[in-house]
């Protein structure tokens, strides 16, 4: 594969834009990994963005980079890449965040990764750049990662209300409130090991097609992983309440016991998309688990239209990421 020819600062302004893009991201969805345990009294603001940031930090040290691999290499047909494709990709990605975060709407700063990937790719080369097999996987997993956090959710509530029958309401939400920090501790390291990766990948693509790293390199440089799980830390500690409040209360009124049940649903689905390489929507991902804990108490404990308003967002993300990557890319290229 050829490589283009980028100057440095060029690369190294990409590069700090997309650790930027990663401190959004952690920023952004930091409701995904303390929306529960903040909604149930279990911990409070301060202490849970801590908590979901170490352990965003931690998942360096149990994932392979799989993902980062999928978003490098498996997305966009070699030689395609340049330093416009990126700056298209990113800035769409970041405008289509800040817009959601503003509006509290909890969107896929995933998705608006891959659709800004996909904007900026069709706008230089059209759909022929792009790998079909890792969109349509990535795409499939839009309806399979919620599902999946519903399933689970929901299988999860049922196990604890069978094995906890019979049992004091007061003595089960004491356990469940020490239990609902490993819950959280997991779904925070597993919103780390997908989520950081995505802006490894990225970043890797780059070096790669500005030829400071070579295409058959089984890893990026260490200073690209360790960058990208910290800012994604760092972001998480200063995370939008806007968006806490709509995923820990608005969907449904969550119990330690039901904030358990969400977040231990959640974190199997993203261990196992994580395992695959599969890069899935966090958000996606705790909405459907949240969804289903709320529905196996009863379908009225869900507030449907808020679900509903958070799919359009969803359905939204990656085409509105992709429209407005698609014009950066071409400001892009007019200005450099």
């Amino acid at each position: 594969m050829a490589s283009a020819e980028i100057a440095f600062w060029v690369v190294a302004l990409l590069v700090v834009l997309a650790l930027l893009f990663d401190f959004m991201n952690g920023f952004h969805d930091a409701a995904n990994s303390i929306a529960t345990v903040v909604s149930t009294g279990v911990l409070k603001p301060q202490q849970a963005v801590l908590f979901a940031a170490f352990f965003n930090v931690l998942a360096i040290a149990f994932f392979q980079l799989k993902v980062a691999a999928t978003i490098g290499k498996g997305i966009v047909e070699p030689g395609i890449v340049d330093h416009h494709v990126v700056f298209g990709a990113l800035i769409g990605a970041i405008a289509w965040n800040f817009i959601t975060w503003w509006w509290g709407i909890p969107s896929s700063s995933s998705h608006a990764l891959i659709g800004g990937i996909v904007g900026a790719v069709i706008a230089k080369s059209g759909t022929q750049g792009l790998v079909g097999a890792g969109i349509w996987k990535t795409v499939a997993f839009i309806l399979v990662s919620p599902l999946l956090g519903f399933l689970l959710g929901s299988l999860l509530m049922v196990i604890v209300a069978w094995v906890c029958r019979g049992k004091s309401p007061l003595r089960i939400d004491a356990w469940f409130r020490r239990l609902q920090l490993v819950s959280a501790g997991l779904y925070s390291l597993g919103h780390g090991g997908n989520d950081a990766q995505k802006t490894i990948g990225l970043i890797w693509m780059l070096l790669i097609a500005a030829g400071m790293v070579a295409v058959g390199d089984k890893s990026p440089p260490g200073w690209v992983i360790w960058s990208c799980y910290i800012a994604i830390g760092v972001g998480t500690m200063f995370g939008g309440w806007r968006i806490v409040k709509t995923m820990g209360q608005r969907i449904t009124k969550l119990k330690p016991v039901g904030g358990f049940c969400a977040e231990t649903g959640g974190a199997i689905t993203l261990f196992l998309a994580t395992a695959m390489g599969i890069p899935v929507s966090t958000t996606h991902t705790i909405t459907g688990a949240i969804v289903g804990v709320g529905s196996v108490q009863r379908a009225s404990a869900v507030r449907w239209g808020v679900a509903g308003n958070i799919v359009w967002a969803w359905i939204f993300t990656i085409p509105a990421a992709a429209l407005m990557a698609s014009i950066c890319y071409w400001v892009s290229f007019a200005i450099y």
